[in-house]
């Protein structure tokens, strides 16, 4: 049996082929690769207080916008 093309694949497709074969390294290596290519995270330095959020207006904007609620009416 053949390999599938990892790069060829969504990173849900990945995420799930990786969950499913957690043995297969080369799956997971690609998965971590296309995480980092996309880089859809914000880097910061580790906090020291709550109060340090406040020096990261862009990440306090993104977990605004993730808790709101979505409307999934068609």
């Amino acid at each position: 049996m053949s390999k599938p093309d990892f790069k060829a694949m969504s990173r849900k497709e990945l995420h799930t082929y990786v969950l499913a074969h957690r043995e297969d390294q080369e799956a997971f290596y690609s998965y971590v690769d296309k995480l980092h290519a996309e880089a859809t995270w914000i880097e910061m330095p580790a906090l020291q207080s709550v109060e340090d959020l406040e020096n990261y207006p862009e990440f306090l904007e993104r977990l605004r916008k993730s808790a709101e609620p979505r409307d999934n009416a068609v």
